[in-house]
């Protein structure tokens, strides 16, 4: 697949060579083969409205116009058709990134809340690569991911050969991570605990990227360890650090709500799955609004440590929202906190 793309302060543009494979192919299903997450519908939109076009052609584009061999499709997004997400009808502010340490081979970042990883589907301007070539001049890939929501330190690659060499440790669970969060007590289980449950899908459950927890030696997931240790607690709620030992998807969240610790803020493991359905399909009532109280789920990736060849320890500070919501609400002293979630990290790398 030949293509090119390009980010402006307010436009990405994506070409696209069309393949032997693909000749005479209709233009929206083209465009569904590159843009997998996009409905038949959103696709005939942005080819209607003039964002796609086919170079030297000039007469006006359908879905049914026939691509051919060599030809050259050329896709504009606007970034005033992506609005900002909203929480209590208020804007959601976007961050910049905080620079933890670089190399020539590696930028460690401090991810703020709702960046994405990198561009995909609705959220295609706002992620840490685009950002960081914007702001910075250079081009970098991922080696891990966070969930959009969950902030805190994120390396990338400056070359291939770094890329290769942080994914084998991931991929081989010999990276240590520590994430700092803060939950909900709905059951009186003894911290520190290990949490060993098998995680997995559901077939047909909605929402479809909800992740069960079943017990050891299950069929129906895939091993997952999850170590929770507590900080302190203050006025019902929980704050604590996890240590997971693989990384499975959404492994903290769901390990820490099926033990009665659900974060808060997160609209999947809270005890009603419908509740992330309504905010997806922005029908979120003003309960659901006060049951989640803050716009995503408290998680924050602290501490990162990269073993040898590498050899590096990453952390970051806990973000603005998290910090400003522990103040006001439970009137705990930061630097206090601050001060035993260094001593734990210490304790554990």
């Amino acid at each position: 697949m030949q293509k090119t793309s390009k980010f402006k302060d307010d436009a990405y543009i994506v070409t696209y060579k069309v393949e032997e494979d693909n000749h005479n192919k209709r233009l929206d299903s083209f465009l569904q083969v590159h843009f997998t997450s996009f409905s038949r519908e959103k696709l005939k939109k942005i080819i209607s409205n003039g964002s796609v076009q086919i170079k030297n052609r000039d007469q006006k584009l359908k879905s049914s116009t026939k691509v051919k061999i060599g030809e050259i499709v050329q896709i504009t997004s606007l970034k005033k058709d992506f609005p900002k997400e909203k929480f209590a009808g208020l804007e959601i502010q976007e961050e910049e990134f905080e620079i933890i340490k670089q190399s020539d081979h590696y930028i460690a970042i401090n991810k703020p809340p709702f960046m994405a990883a990198h561009p995909t589907g609705k959220h295609l301007f706002y992620s840490a690569t685009v950002e960081i070539e914007k702001k910075l001049g250079f081009k970098v890939n991922t080696v891990h991911r966070l969930d959009r929501e969950t902030s805190g330190v994120m390396v990338l690659s400056k070359n291939p050969e770094f890329a290769q060499i942080a994914t084998d440790l991931f991929e081989n669970r010999k990276v240590q991570k520590v994430y700092f969060l803060i939950s909900h007590i709905k059951k009186n289980k003894k911290l520190p605990f290990d949490a060993n449950e098998e995680l997995g899908f559901i077939e047909n459950f909605t929402p479809e990227l909800y992740t069960h927890c079943f017990e050891l030696g299950s069929a129906r997931g895939k091993a997952s360890l999850t170590r929770f240790k507590e900080i302190m607690i203050s006025k019902g709620y929980l704050l604590a650090l996890a240590f997971p030992k693989t990384g499975r998807q959404h492994q903290i969240r769901a390990h820490a709500a099926f033990h009665g610790y659900p974060l808060l803020g997160d609209k999947l493991y809270n005890g009603d799955p419908n509740v992330f359905s309504r905010f997806k399909d922005k029908l979120e009532t003003k309960d659901d609004i006060e049951l989640m109280q803050i716009p995503r789920h408290a998680l924050h990736a602290v501490a990162l440590k990269l073993p040898s060849p590498i050899n590096e320890v990453f952390k970051a500070k806990l973000p603005q929202d998290l910090s400003k919501w522990i103040k006001e609400t439970l009137d705990i002293d930061l630097d206090i906190l601050d001060k035993k979630i260094a001593e734990l990290i210490k304790e554990y790398l």
